[in-house]
């Protein structure tokens, strides 16, 4: 199974699987998965980080690095996940997390989201 995490959680993944749930942890060690980060993701970061955010404090070039080095797949943006947006119902107003909803749906992957708004979308996403 293909697995998309969603910004919080591939923040709390670059710190160490403890930190995560335990559902996803136990979705994250099965050898089958493969893991996935969104460009979307490290943009938000990108922009986050230099906000000052608390949340935000990974450096985005080495949050990257991290996460290729450690056997994570980036998925860019393409102009059919874009348009895919389109087709959501308003239920968050988030751009980056519409954007992850549309990349799960379009490449047929499971979106792994602690956001309880974001899991209220109908698709391929389980709240963890």
């Amino acid at each position: 199974m293909k697995l998309l995490l969603d910004t919080h959680v591939l923040l709390w993944a670059a710190q160490g699987l403890e930190r995560l749930p335990l559902e996803a942890q136990r979705l994250m060690c099965v050898s089958e998965n493969a893991l996935f980060f969104s460009v979307a993701s490290l943009w938000e970061v990108v922009i986050k980080h230099s906000l000052g955010r608390d949340d935000f404090k990974a450096p985005p070039q080495l949050l990257r690095r991290c996460l290729l080095d450690n056997g994570y797949a980036e998925l860019p943006i393409r102009s059919e996940h874009v348009v895919a947006i389109e087709a959501l119902p308003p239920l968050h107003k988030d751009p980056f997390d519409r954007l992850l909803v549309a990349q799960a749906t379009v490449e047929g992957m499971l979106l792994l989201t602690a956001d309880e708004r974001l899991a209220g979308y109908p698709g391929p996403i389980r709240r963890v």
